[in-house]
C-alpha cells in the first residue's frame, strides 16, 4: 500500500518499465517523422522526375496531408480513449509504413498525393495514444521530462531522414529512400505488441484514479475541449507557430539546393547535423525547462514559449539572408534549437488539463487544431508564394517567401503572451483541476 502510494505522489521516481516504454514509443515517432519528413528532404529530386512545383510540394506536404488527418485523427482518439491504446498506435504504425513504401513508387504527382494522404495515419493513430499512454506511465511532475523526451522524436527522425534519405538518393534514387525507409516501420509496428504493456488509465493521478476507467464521451470531450479558453489558446498557439516550422521546414532542403548551393550530400551530412543538435537539444531543454518553472507558476507552460520564439526571429532573419550555405547553417541553429519549445509545453499543458479518460481525444484536438493551421498553412503558404514570385524573382521566390512568414513570429507570440494572462488570471496548480 505504501508503494501504490510512493507511485502516485507527483514526485515520484518511475520505474524501469516506464523507460523503457518511452523509449520504444520515441523510437515509433522517430520513424513516423523521419517517414514524413522525407518529401521535403528528397522535394529537388521529386521535383526533377514529377515535373511538380514549388506550389504543388506545398500541397502536399501541407493541406492535402493535414486534410486527411483532420478526417481520421478525432474516430481515431475517441476510439484509442475507449479501447486498446497500444494496438491502434501498432496499427497506425504499420499502415503509415506501407504508405510511405507507397510514395516511392508512385509513377505520378496522382498516386504521390494519394499514398501522401495515407501517411497521414502515421499522426492521427501514432501520437495522441502515446501521449496518454506516457501520462500513465509518469507521474504528473515528471511527465513534462518525459514528453520532452518523447518530442526528440521529430529531431532525430528527421535528422535520420536527412542523413538517410538524402545519402541513399543520392547513391541510388529517392524511391529507394521511401523503400527502405518505410519498410523498417512494419517491424517496428510487431515491436510495439511485444514490448509495450496497456498501462491502466490514471493510475498515476490521485485525485481522478477513480474516475480514470470510465468511458469518455466524443461530444462531451469536445465540448470540453473546445469551451476551455486555455486549451484553445494553447492549441492556436501551437498551430500558429507551426506555420513558421511546416512552412519553413518543407522547403528548407530545397533552399539550401537552390538558394545556397548545397548539394545532397552535403544536406546528408551537415544538415542533419543541424537538425540533430538544434531541434533536438531545443526539444531536451524546453522539457527539462517547462518542469522546472510549472513548479512554480504555471504561466510558464505559455512564458517559456513566447520567450524562446522571441530569440529565434533574428538568427531566422540571419539564415534566410545569409550569403553562403555555412553561414546559412550556422544562423539556422538558432531557430532551430528555440522554435521548438511550444511543443513540449502545449502537449503537457493539455495532458496535465483533462481528465485521463480524455487524454487521447484530447491529444488528437491539440494535434488536430495545431496541424491543421500549422501543416495545412505553412507550407501551402510558402510554396503559392514562392511560385506567384518565381516570374519575376526566379532565383530568390524562396527567401522572399520565408520573409513572408515573420508576421507569423509575432502571432506566435502573441497568442502565448495572451495564454499567459489567462493562466495567471485562473491561479491554478498544474494538474490540480481538469478542464
Amino acid at each position: 500500500m505504501a508503494m501504490s502510494q510512493d507511485l502516485r505522489s507527483p514526485d515520484a521516481a518511475p520505474n524501469a518499465r516506464a523507460w523503457i516504454v518511452l523509449g520504444m514509443l520515441c523510437f515509433v515517432y522517430v520513424l513516423n517523422f523521419l517517414d514524413r519528413q522525407l518529401l521535403s528532404i528528397l522535394a529537388k529530386p521529386i521535383q526533377d522526375s514529377l515535373h511538380v512545383t514549388d506550389g504543388q510540394l506545398g500541397l502536399i506536404g501541407g493541406l492535402y496531408f493535414a486534410l486527411f488527418y483532420c478526417f481520421i485523427s478525432l474516430p481515431v482518439g475517441w476510439l484509442a480513449d475507449r479501447t486498446h491504446r497500444v494496438g491502434i498506435l501498432a496499427l497506425a504504425c504499420a499502415l503509415w509504413s506501407a504508405a510511405t513504401m507507397g510514395c516511392g513508387l508512385a509513377a505520378s504527382y496522382a498516386q504521390l498525393v494519394a499514398s501522401r494522404m495515407a501517411v497521414g495515419v502515421g499522426e492521427a493513430g501514432g501520437v495522441p495514444p502515446s501521449y496518454a499512454i506516457i501520462s500513465d506511465y509518469f507521474p504528473p511532475r515528471r511527465r513534462g521530462t518525459a514528453l520532452g523526451l518523447f518530442n526528440l522524436g521529430p529531431p532525430i527522425g528527421q535528422a535520420l531522414g536527412v542523413a538517410f534519405g538524402a545519402a541513399i538518393a543520392a547513391a541510388y534514387s529517392w524511391r529507394l529512400a521511401f523503400i527502405v525507409l518505410g519498410s523498417v516501420g512494419v517491424f517496428a509496428a510487431v515491436s510495439v505488441l511485444l514490448v509495450v504493456r496497456e498501462p491502466p488509465r490514471g493510475g498515476l493521478d490521485p485525485a481522478q484514479a477513480s474516475d480514470a476507467q470510465a468511458k469518455a464521451g466524443f461530444l462531451p470531450t469536445l465540448r470540453m475541449f473546445f469551451s476551455s479558453k486555455v486549451l484553445v489558446l494553447a492549441a492556436l498557439a501551437g498551430g500558429a507557430t507551426q506555420i513558421v516550422t511546416y512552412g519553413a521546414g518543407n522547403f528548407t532542403t530545397l533552399f539550401l539546393i537552390r538558394e545556397k548551393g548545397m548539394t545532397l550530400h552535403d544536406i546528408a551530412l551537415y544538415y542533419a547535423l543541424v537538425v540533430a543538435v538544434g531541434m533536438g537539444g531545443g526539444i531536451f531543454v524546453s522539457g527539462r525547462v517547462i518542469d522546472r518553472f510549472t513548479r512554480r507558476s504555471r504561466q510558464a507552460y505559455a512564458v517559456v514559449p513566447a520567450i524562446s520564439l522571441t530569440l529565434a526571429v533574428i538568427p531566422f532573419l540571419g539564415f534566410v539572408w545569409a550569403p553562403t550555405w555555412p553561414v546559412a547553417l550556422a544562423f539556422l541553429l538558432g531557430p532551430t534549437f528555440l522554435n521548438y519549445f511550444y511543443l513540449s509545453s502545449s502537449v503537457a499543458l493539455v495532458q496535465e488539463s483533462v481528465a485521463p479518460r480524455q487524454r487521447v481525444l484530447s491529444g488528437a484536438l491539440l494535434l488536430l487544431v495545431m496541424n491543421l493551421i500549422g501543416m495545412g498553412v505553412g507550407p501551402t503558404f510558402v510554396g503559392a508564394v514562392s511560385d506567384a514570385l518565381r516570374p519575376g524573382n526566379p532565383a530568390h521566390s524562396l527567401r522572399i517567401a520565408f520573409y513572408c512568414l515573420l508576421p507569423v513570429y509575432g502571432l506566435a507570440i502573441g497568442l502565448f503572451v495572451w495564454l499567459a494572462l489567462v493562466l495567471r488570471k485562473e491561479g491554478a496548480r498544474p494538474g490540480a483541476t481538469p478542464a
